[in-house]
């Protein structure tokens, strides 16, 4: 199975430009498209973005500038009665990162449930050069789709974007 199977739905969740305060950065604002397999509350003030990679879902970063935070929330159709093994598809993604030419330090993996949906969640630090971030991942499926929830911020502002994170997959309802 894989994540590139179509266009990414890249979401206008942004009208306005300019430097915004924090509590505009984690203000969540419900968000649906026909399109996903899923609604979320997601903050006001991001840009949605195309990565160009292919995959299908909703791609989104705090601000159009680095340091961003980069929050990814990916899904691929599965085949009728398909069975899927959560953890051997994280296992695929960390095999995948390592290719990567970064170093790759899993820091936790649990299971974890959003939406009615379980899953699992693994939290990595990936260095190399001139990076050092984190990331944090989860896997999930159900009976029509697999999913891969992801969020990319730096370091020292990973603890504050992980809690926006969890505020986000909290509010995440299933079709």
């Amino acid at each position: 199975m894989t994540f590139r199977r179509s266009i990414l739905l890249t979401a206008p969740l942004l009208l306005a430009s300019g430097a915004l305060a924090q509590t505009d950065q984690t203000k969540l604002t419900p968000f649906s498209d026909a399109r996903l397999p899923f609604s979320i509350s997601a903050p006001t003030t991001w840009y949605g973005i195309d990565l160009g990679d292919g995959a299908v879902g909703l791609s989104m970063v705090s601000a159009k500038t680095k340091p961003a935070t980069m929050i990814r929330l990916l899904f691929a159709e599965k085949d009728s009665g398909e069975k899927v093994n959560l953890t051997t598809e994280a296992d695929n993604y960390e095999t995948d990162l390592k290719a990567s030419n970064l170093t790759v330090k899993r820091l936790s993996s649990k299971e974890a449930t959003y939406g009615g949906v379980k899953g699992l969640e693994r939290e990595y630090q990936l260095t190399g050069g001139n990076t050092d971030v984190r990331l944090r991942v989860w896997f999930g499926d159900n009976a029509k789709n697999l999913f891969s929830f992801q969020l990319t911020d730096t370091a020292p502002r990973y603890a504050a974007a992980s809690g926006l994170f969890s505020k986000m997959l909290a509010t995440v309802k299933f079709r």
